[in-house]
């Protein structure tokens, strides 16, 4: 069986919240896909996107921002530019100033990750980068994406 159909590889379905990204040229790397890195990058835009449209975070003036302190990446099946990718979102959990994020990504109109990564951030103080309890709103805008721990 090939790692793009194990059984333990995400589906659309198990992300309860789905963000466009688009492919731009220069993510291609020498060898005719999306470097590895920009994966990263597709998981943090995302999830803060999708923090700014829910109202809990300001990146200009939130006096509570997330640190990402843990992250890692299991790619599956390779992306191209100029593929279009859906980068589904879960909270798999919330801490008291913690939060683990779970990001699969979809190539087109594909139903199986080709790739699937988390991180976790830790949310604290924007002047003294101290660990703070989550504020309401940002625990609010969580409970939509939260699933069983993984």
């Amino acid at each position: 069986m090939s790692d793009t159909t194990r059984k333990d590889t995400a589906i659309r379905a198990d992300y309860p919240h789905h963000a466009p990204i688009q492919t731009r040229w220069m993510d291609n790397d020498v060898y005719g896909h999306v470097n590895n890195v920009t994966y990263y990058s597709y998981f943090d835009t995302a999830v803060n996107r999708y923090l700014i449209e829910a109202g809990a975070l300001d990146i200009e003036k939130s006096a509570v921002i997330g640190l990402v302190v843990e992250t890692s990446c299991r790619y599956r099946a390779p992306i191209t530019f100029p593929e279009a990718v859906t980068a589904g979102i879960r909270v798999a959990r919330i801490g008291t100033s913690s939060v683990r994020y779970e990001i699969g990504l979809f190539r087109e109109d594909e139903d199986i990750a080709c790739a699937e990564g988390h991180f976790i951030h830790v949310y604290v103080d924007r002047a003294t980068r101290r660990p703070v309890p989550l504020p309401d709103a940002l625990r609010s805008a969580l409970m939509p994406l939260r699933v069983s721990e993984t």
